[in-house]
């Protein structure tokens, strides 16, 4: 059936209040630091909107609008094709907090590609959990 996708949850637990990982996370100069299996570089562009130098070539990168919920979905575009959308969310979880992140892929792509797409998130949430607690 064309048109569904396969998905896995990724989370991880970081020792730092939500509050602090969303502030973190929502800024776009910080996106580099803790996204390194995909984004090499970010940088403002001259029309106001954020640029990623990527494993994949140049692409725009876009927050959600900041809200109460620790809600940190980002959007990526390559080129002029459509955005991709990357939920994720942040948590209280006791003292610390949990990010929870939704990887997509359609059903149709190769197993392995989607594997090695679960594996990055997951790496570079550890980096997030280590930029944050260090």
């Amino acid at each position: 059936m064309a048109g569904r996708i396969q998905w896995k949850i990724v989370t991880v637990k970081i020792d730092r209040r939500s509050e602090d990982v969303y502030e973190y996370v929502m800024n776009p100069e910080n996106f580099a630091e803790w996204a390194t299996s995909f984004c090499r570089s970010v940088r403002r562009s001259e029309d106001g909107e954020w640029r990623l130098e990527t494993t994949e070539g140049e692409m725009t990168l876009r927050f959600a609008e900041r809200n109460p919920y620790g809600i940190m979905d980002h959007y990526v575009r390559k080129g002029t094709g459509p955005e991709r959308l990357n939920p994720a969310r942040v948590v209280p979880d006791g003292t610390g907090s949990k990010v929870i992140f939704t990887v997509f892929l359609a059903e149709d792509a190769a197993d392995r590609e989607f594997a090695m797409v679960f594996r990055n998130v997951e790496s570079d949430l550890r980096t997030l959990k280590s930029v944050l607690e260090t």
